[in-house]
Formats: C-alpha cells, structure tokens, sequence
C-alpha cells in the first residue's frame, strides 16, 4: 500500500471533518497513526509537506520529542527521545548550522532535528526548557521510536 502525500492529506482531511480524534491505518506493512490536535499524545501538530517544500524552508509537520528522565545520570539530566521512527537531520538543509549543538539552550518548543519519513519532514521540538548537554544521533542517521537523542540538563 504506497501512500502518496495527496492520500495522507485526503485522511488528515477526513479526520478533520470527522468527530474521531485518532485514526489508525495498517495495510501490507505500512501503518499510519493520525491524531487530531489535543488528542492522545496532546504534542503532536500535524501539517504535511514534501520533501522538495521542506527543502524550500517551509513548514513542516512538528512534532514534541518524548522526554524522560535519564537513567544514568546523576546531574538530573532528562533524555529526549524520539518521537517516530525516519531520518535524522541536525539542520533545517544541507550545509546549514544545525539546530542545536552541545551547549545550547532549549525551551520545550524549540526545533532540535528533523526526522524524515515517508518523504514527510517532521520538526522535532525538545520537550524541555534547558541546556543540551550531549547529542547521541549523527546527521544522516536512522533513528527508531524512542531512540534517545539527545540529554538535555533541565532549567
């Protein structure tokens, strides 16, 4: 079941005229979990581009990184994981600075990396208002749901 970006748009359109909040999708493999604003994991925003739209510095879908105390520390550092499975991207572009870089500071809605999936570019924000302390994920990188990204020391 390929899925275009016109048939994921036509769902995010049906969900939206719907009186559901979430929708799951599985077929041959391939499995699409929509939510409406608010419901379930209340951090996710869906707007869709394609990767050529991303490419141009438009907005993409964003999504809240999952953000959990770390088990290893004893700073009391939290672990931002994340949120879907796809392509890391440090920078908005190639060649571009990244994101975020050890030491730089955070606000829960702040951009961090962006995870590409299915063509689709999802921004990814921190979660947490702190400091980045380590990053785990190179650029380029495949990264599975709830991989740790990056800690981040809490303000």
């Amino acid at each position: 079941m390929g899925l275009s970006h016109e048939d994921v748009k036509r769902l995010l359109e049906l969900l939206d005229a719907s009186k559901f909040d979430e929708l799951h999708l599985e077929s041959d493999g391939t499995k699409l979990t929509l939510r409406r604003n608010g419901a379930g994991n209340k951090s996710t925003t869906i707007q869709l581009v394609t990767t050529e739209q991303a490419n141009a510095d438009a907005p993409t879908q964003i999504a809240t990184a999952k953000v959990q105390p770390s088990s290893n520390s004893g700073g009391g550092l939290v672990n931002v994981r994340a949120s879907m499975l796809g392509q890391f991207y440090s920078a908005p572009k190639p060649g571009a600075a990244p994101f975020v870089v050890v030491g730089s500071k955070v606000r829960a809605d702040t951009a961090i990396a962006i995870i590409e999936v299915m063509k689709l570019m999802n921004s990814i924000c921190a979660g947490v208002d702190g400091e980045v302390v380590e990053i785990f994920v190179r650029d380029g990188e495949l990264v599975e749901f709830e991989q740790v990204l990056m800690s981040v020391r809490p303000a």
